[in-house]
């Protein structure tokens, strides 16, 4: 990495690990295990996996609501963690996060000026004055009417509160954002304008957005580089229409094979891979590769030896002992996944 991709670097993760106590004594759930990437200004870095990837921990640990077991979470080169209390509360003003659930994210007892104006009341800034014409500012960016300031969240629609909660991540003058599903919850007719509203917010306040979402379609088209977990690992990271294109991974792969297509049958020109087998325990992670139990392509060998996280092309990194550099995996075709390369990946 050169002098200038350093600078531009809002957001540097390190072998994160991430544990959790279980229902019983000594037992430990790794939700996160050993995850790494950066994230540069004006980006916008999307992960996808299935639900209980660990997509979302890793997102809360991005804006310090959840503390590192092992590894390192840095802003601007610099470790949050190591700060003290006041000065987190001061440095996490640049770092927000807006919920997939718009409901539960918002105080039913305060009012939609009164939720936005918060964060503002808090830090402390300015004459309570300001604070409400600056709230009332923003609400009017994310375009909601002013006859909705002083309504209750059970009082206006799920569309509406979303934007309530963008409002208010925004209202502290964030430099990232952490988008954790944030259309999942949301009518199909009104996801497209949330995207454009996040789209035109990244522009006019020079965001950096880190995009979680288990919907490919989403993610591709909101991102420039796109990570996939699966069971707390990184499987395969790139940018977002080469991953789109020809996804590397046979979890990518069928992730990608799911996604629905505009087309009648008869025209469409993939085939659906259903993955089989069982999901593992968090409790009794596999050995070796994580997804060798459901993975069409698995031989003895990945049960044994975990594969190498390497760059396989320039920007293209893969977990995976069937693919090779400078090689990739063709989409869009009828039959089962192929592996590029088969015949020298497994190396004895």
């Amino acid at each position: 990495m050169n002098a200038r991709e350093e600078s531009d670097e809002i957001l540097r993760v390190k072998d994160l690990v991430i544990d959790f106590a279980g229902r019983h004594r000594g037992q430990i759930i790794r939700a996160v295990d050993g995850v790494g990437f950066s994230v540069q200004q004006g980006e916008t870095f999307g992960i996808i996996g299935e639900s209980g990837s660990g997509k979302t921990t890793v997102g809360r640990c991005l804006v310090c609501l959840i503390p590192p077991t092992r590894g390192q979470v840095l802003h601007f080169a610099q470790d949050p963690f190591a700060l003290s209390a006041s000065e987190l509360r001061r440095h996490r003003r640049s770092f927000q996060i807006i919920f997939q659930d718009p409901n539960s994210a918002l105080d039913p007892r305060m009012t939609i000026l009164e939720t936005v104006r918060e964060p503002l009341d808090v830090a402390g800034t300015g004459t309570p004055d300001e604070r409400r014409r600056k709230a009332l500012a923003m609400l009017e960016r994310v375009a909601l009417a002013p006859e909705l300031a002083h309504r209750y969240p059970h009082e206006i629609s799920g569309g509406q509160k979303q934007r309530a909660n963008i409002a208010r991540a925004l209202v502290l003058e964030p430099r990232l954002i952490v988008c954790d599903e944030v259309v999942a919850a949301l009518d199909v007719s009104i996801q497209a304008d949330m995207l454009n509203l996040f789209a035109d917010l990244q522009r006019e306040f020079a965001l950096t957005y880190v995009f979680i979402s288990h919907d490919l379609r989403v993610v591709a088209h909101m991102s420039d580089r796109v990570a996939v977990m699966y069971f707390g690992k990184l499987v395969e990271l790139g940018p977002a229409g080469a991953l789109m294109t020809a996804p590397l991974h046979p979890y990518s792969q069928a992730l990608l094979s799911a996604e629905p297509e505009p087309a009648p049958a008869r025209l469409r020109n993939r085939q659906r891979i259903i993955l089989k087998g069982e999901i593992p325990s968090a409790l009794a992670p596999p050995s070796g590769c994580r997804f060798h139990t459901r993975c069409p392509l698995a031989v003895a060998e990945c049960a044994q030896r975990e594969p190498e996280w390497r760059e396989v092309a320039p920007g293209r990194l893969v977990a995976c002992h069937f693919v090779e550099p400078a090689k990739t995996v063709e989409v869009g075709r009828a039959g089962p996944p192929r592996a590029i390369g088969v015949e020298n990946a497994i190396k004895s």
